[in-house]
């Protein structure tokens, strides 16, 4: 799943300053990602996304349940498990 979160860079903002402002970083995640840190040291990161699709993959795509059931799948498929392509009736 592709997702498209910021267009460069990254800038470094403490935790209290985004606190403080919060409402003016939107605008500023359009141009870079901001890591936001505590006592001078990484604590998040906070990333804009383009569309509301995005926001969805990037959801997913961290989301253990998710993470779960692929590794299965995969795991599945490594000991030959699975459907094949070719199994598969196209209507």
């Amino acid at each position: 799943m592709a997702r498209t979160v910021c267009k460069s860079g990254m800038k470094e903002v403490p935790l209290s300053k985004i606190k403080d402002d919060l409402s003016r970083f939107p605008r500023e995640l359009e141009a870079q990602e901001i890591v936001s840190t505590r006592h001078g040291k990484p604590a998040g990161v906070l990333i804009c996304f383009e569309s509301e699709d995005d926001w969805f993959d990037y959801r997913l795509e961290n989301a253990p349940r998710f993470l779960r059931r692929i590794e299965r799948a995969h795991g599945s498929l490594r000991a030959g498990g699975g459907t094949k392509l070719e199994d598969i009736e196209m209507d």
